[in-house]
């Protein structure tokens, strides 16, 4: 995997009650809280690409936002 540089623009204090940096999120962590950008191809409905994702990450719960149709 490339390395890619982090641009920092201001540094801040963080309350660690609040989250914490994505790279130090557990691989659990991820899966429970990320979001997939997904350019859906034309084909397959919303729900059967929600289904294929449930299916690969191996998780119970996932859904979608607004319309994953193509222009």
């Amino acid at each position: 995997m490339e390395e890619r540089p982090i641009y920092i623009k201001a540094e801040e204090e963080s309350n660690p009650e609040y989250g914490k940096p994505p790279e130090e999120r557990s691989i659990e962590e991820l899966l429970r809280y990320g979001v997939i950008n997904l350019d859906k191809p034309p084909g397959p409905t919303s729900h059967e690409v929600v289904a294929w994702i449930k299916r690969a990450l191996g998780v119970r719960k996932a859904g979608h936002g607004g319309t994953l149709e193509p222009l």
